[in-house]
């Protein structure tokens, strides 16, 4: 009986053991909204729950290359990108929410432009095609009577895009970012200014996804992604 017990104890640990070292590389940006899986690292929880997470910062436009080598296996990213990559032949499945933007992403314009509309035949910075800025400005363009083709797009990622704001790049007239470069226009008005945010046109939402060989492999690890992020932060 001792034996049996000792046998099943040696069983359990030896499967613990294993779901600890389920390892997973996970794909993000700098947006503020990913915080909680950087949180969820640095705390423990993803160990708690038997995985082992590695998070490497790769621009949203170079994200869906890093998963089709196998570089990583999970992303986070806006719902509408987890369709482009999927329709690009990049097979993922997105499994949780992770957040919402209100009022995170958005469009900063030189001091002179009063509304959206202004923009027609102007320059503006955003990240490539396939990217949650882009999305966001042919939103906002298609909300005000514009489109995409009223406009010349120069690709700059957020950061970038808000640089060239901030220092008054000549030929620039608007960009696309988010937090917590937003915030960085907001604190010099001379520069520029926010014309409009998520709150304004709610459109943007990340989820976290991984490919379907990863799920299938792994769907103990998978449930316990949302579990580890909901956690209790106290």
């Amino acid at each position: 009986m001792k034996t049996r017990v000792a046998a099943l104890a040696l069983t359990a640990a030896m499967s613990l053991a294993q779901a600890q070292d389920t390892k997973v590389v996970i794909g993000i940006s700098g947006w503020t909204g990913f915080a909680p899986l950087t949180l969820a690292k640095e705390a423990g929880l993803f160990k708690k729950h038997g995985l082992d997470v590695s998070i490497k910062k790769i621009p949203q436009k170079d994200r869906h290359l890093a998963i089709a080598s196998g570089d990583i296996q999970c992303a986070a990213t806006t719902v509408e990108t987890w369709v482009v990559w999927n329709a690009n032949g990049v097979a993922t499945t997105q499994i949780f929410q992770l957040d919402k933007s209100y009022g995170a992403d958005g469009m900063v314009v030189k001091p002179n432009i009063s509304k959206i509309s202004d923009l027609k035949g102007k320059t503006v910075a955003a990240s490539a095609p396939g990217t949650s800025p882009y999305f966001a400005l042919a939103w906002m363009l298609k909300k005000n009577g514009l489109s995409v083709k009223d406009v010349k797009v120069v690709n700059l990622e957020p950061q970038a895009a808000a640089n060239a704001m901030i220092s008054g790049t000549t030929g620039v007239d608007a960009a696309m970012t988010y937090e917590p470069y937003l915030g960085a226009v907001r604190a010099k008005p001379e520069a520029g200014k926010i014309i409009a945010t998520t709150l304004d046109y709610p459109m943007v939402m990340d989820t976290v996804g991984c490919t379907p060989k990863f799920l299938a492999d792994n769907p103990k690890a998978a449930k316990a992604w949302p579990t580890a992020i909901s956690t209790p932060w106290r």
